[in-house]
C-alpha cells in the first residue's frame, strides 16, 4: 500500500523550487522589489481578465453587506480592494511590494475610495484588527508554510475566509513535465495540494469552479522561448539533464498559429471557502 501524501512537504518543496527559479535571474535583471517594473503591467492585466464577469467575484460580492469589513491579503494593485470598498463598510490590504502599492494608492484616488487602508507587509507576519471577511487571490504561493498562512488567517476572520487558486489540468503541458521530471503532475503549490491540506488541517471547506473555464493560452514567439519559460517554471536552469525531453515535449504539444507557439489551455481558479468559527 502507498504512502499517503505529505501535502504540506509537498507545498514547501513546490515553494522552494519556485523560490530557486527566481533566485537563478542574474544580479543585473534582479530589483529589490521584483515588482518594479511591472505592477503597472500587472494592474492593466488584470483589468483585462476582469472585463468578463466570472461567478467568483460574483459570489464574494454577493456576500458582503454595508457594515462588513474585509481583508485583503496579498492586494497587488487593489483590484479586489477596489470593487469590495463600496459594498463595506471598510478594506484593509495588505500588500508587501512598494511598487504594488504605489500603483494601487493611484487606482484607489482615481476611483475615489477612501475606505481602504493600506498595511505593507508580508502575510502572515503582520498584525490587523479581526475583519468580518478575509480573501487572499492568488497571493499564497510564496509562502512555504500554507497552514500557519491559514491558521493566522482564520484568526482574524470573524465570519468567511475566502482563497482562490490555481487548479491546473491534469492532463496539461506542465503537469506532463512535471509527471516527468519529479515523478508527480502537480506543477506548482495549487488547489489540489491547497485543499488537502485544508482537510489535513480538519477544514472542510467550499469549492466553486470559476464559470469562465480554462485561463487564456500563453505563447511564445519561438520554440527555444518556450523551453527556457519551462526550465524556468520547473527550477530546472541549472542543469540540463532533462533538456530533451521538454525540446520534443514541446515540440509535440505546442501549435503554430499566426507565427506564435500556442500553449494548450491548462489552469483554471477555483474559489475555497469556510467559516473559521463553524
Amino acid at each position: 500500500m502507498e504512502k499517503i501524501t505529505d501535502w504540506n512537504a509537498l507545498w514547501r518543496e513546490l515553494v522552494d523550487i519556485k523560490a530557486r527559479s527566481r533566485n537563478s535571474i542574474s544580479h543585473e535583471e534582479q530589483d529589490i522589489d521584483v515588482w518594479c517594473k511591472k505592477a503597472a503591467e500587472f494592474k492593466e492585466g488584470v483589468k483585462r481578465r476582469w472585463k468578463k464577469p466570472d461567478s467568483s467575484r460574483d459570489f464574494i460580492l454577493s456576500k458582503m453587506n454595508p457594515s462588513a469589513t474585509v481583508l485583503d491579503i496579498g492586494a497587488g494593485t487593489g483590484a479586489w480592494a477596489g470593487l469590495l470598498a463600496p459594498h463595506v463598510r471598510r478594506v484593509t490590504a495588505v500588500e508587501p511590494s512598494p511598487s504594488m502599492i504605489r500603483v494601487m494608492r493611484e487606482s484607489l484616488d482615481e476611483e475615489g475610495i477612501k475606505n481602504v487602508d493600506i498595511v505593507q507587509g508580508e502575510w502572515p507576519d503582520v498584525t490587523v484588527d479581526a475583519h468580518d471577511y478575509s480573501l487572499c487571490s492568488h497571493a499564497m504561493y510564496g509562502y512555504p508554510d500554507l497552514p500557519v498562512f491559514i491558521r493566522r488567517m482564520a484568526e482574524y476572520t470573524r465570519n468567511t475566509c475566502f482563497l482562490l487558486l490555481r487548479a491546473p489540468s491534469p492532463n496539461g503541458i506542465r503537469s506532463e513535465a512535471a509527471q516527468h521530471v519529479w515523478g508527480q503532475p502537480l506543477d506548482s503549490p495549487n488547489f489540489t495540494i491547497a485543499y488537502n491540506i485544508l482537510l489535513q488541517m480538519g477544514i472542510y471547506a467550499h469549492v466553486q469552479m470559476e464559470n469562465t473555464g480554462l485561463w487564456k493560452s500563453r505563447t511564445n514567439g519561438s520554440l527555444e522561448e518556450a523551453f527556457r519559460s519551462m526550465k524556468r517554471f520547473l527550477g530546472l536552469n541549472a542543469t540540463d539533464e532533462h533538456d530533451d525531453y521538454l525540446r520534443k515535449l514541446l515540440q509535440r504539444r505546442l501549435s503554430l498559429k499566426n507565427g506564435r507557439y500556442t500553449w494548450p489551455p491548462e489552469v483554471r481558479s477555483a474559489l475555497v471557502y469556510w467559516n473559521p468559527k463553524e
